[in-house]
Parts: C-alpha cells; sequence; structure tokens
C-alpha cells in the first residue's frame, strides 16, 4: 500500500511540474519570442537552483518525511526541468544552421544551470 502511495505522490508532483513547465514556457515565448530557447533555459535553471535547494535542506539542514522528497524532487522538479527538450531545440538550431545560437544554449544552460544549483546549496546553508 505505501508503494503506491508514493507513486501517487510522485504523479501528482509530476502532474503540477509538467503544467508548470508548459505554463512558464508559453509565457516565456509569448513575451520574449522564440529565437532562443529562452523558456527552456530559464526552466532548466530554476530547476537546477530548486533541486539544488531542496536537496540541501532536506539532506542537511531539515528532517523531513521522504515523501516530500518524492513530490518536489521526483515529481514536480522531474517533470518540470526539460532536458530533452533542451536536446532537441539544440539539435533543431544546429540543424537550421545555428551554431552559435546552439553553442551559447549548450554552454549558458550548463554553467548558468550548475551557478544555479550551488547558489541554491548555500541559501539551504544559511537557512
Amino acid at each position: 500500500m505505501q508503494s503506491m502511495i508514493n507513486y501517487l505522490i510522485i504523479g501528482a508532483g509530476g502532474f503540477i511540474g509538467a503544467i508548470a513547465r508548459y505554463a512558464i514556457g508559453v509565457w516565456i515565448g509569448q513575451k520574449w519570442g522564440r529565437s532562443f530557447p529562452l523558456g527552456t533555459f530559464v526552466i532548466n535553471v530554476s530547476g537546477s537552483f530548486f533541486i539544488g535547494l531542496i536537496m540541501s535542506l532536506f539532506t542537511e539542514r531539515f528532517m523531513v518525511n521522504p515523501q516530500w522528497r518524492l513530490l518536489l524532487v521526483v515529481g514536480f522538479l522531474g517533470a518540470y526541468t526539460t532536458f530533452s527538450t533542451f536536446e532537441y531545440e539544440t539539435g533543431r538550431l544546429v540543424k537550421d544552421g545555428e551554431w552559435l545560437v546552439a553553442s551559447m544554449n549548450v554552454i549558458l544552460s550548463v554553467f548558468v544551470g550548475f551557478v544555479a544549483l550551488k547558489i541554491g546549496e548555500l541559501i539551504a546553508k544559511s537557512i
């Protein structure tokens, strides 16, 4: 029974994370255009930040029920972050001959995402 509850918790988090990903991606695309995959970039960076923050808080600062990690990290952030979409959009940029934009997307996503992860960890440690 507990196993089934965990699946439902992950599913609930994933449902909300997927909707958040779509809504934020659409909003950013409408507001700033789609020549650079900014929506995916923002989602990946913010997802990196939140996974750094939440996992640091849950493993180093606070004792929480493990189901919170399932809900927020496995479910919500698992559906929210978009690495596969990032790869697809980068591939499309390369296919369209946009090598510079594709390279910027890879370098910025990896570097800024890592920095966001570390900032999340630092904030978690200062709480």
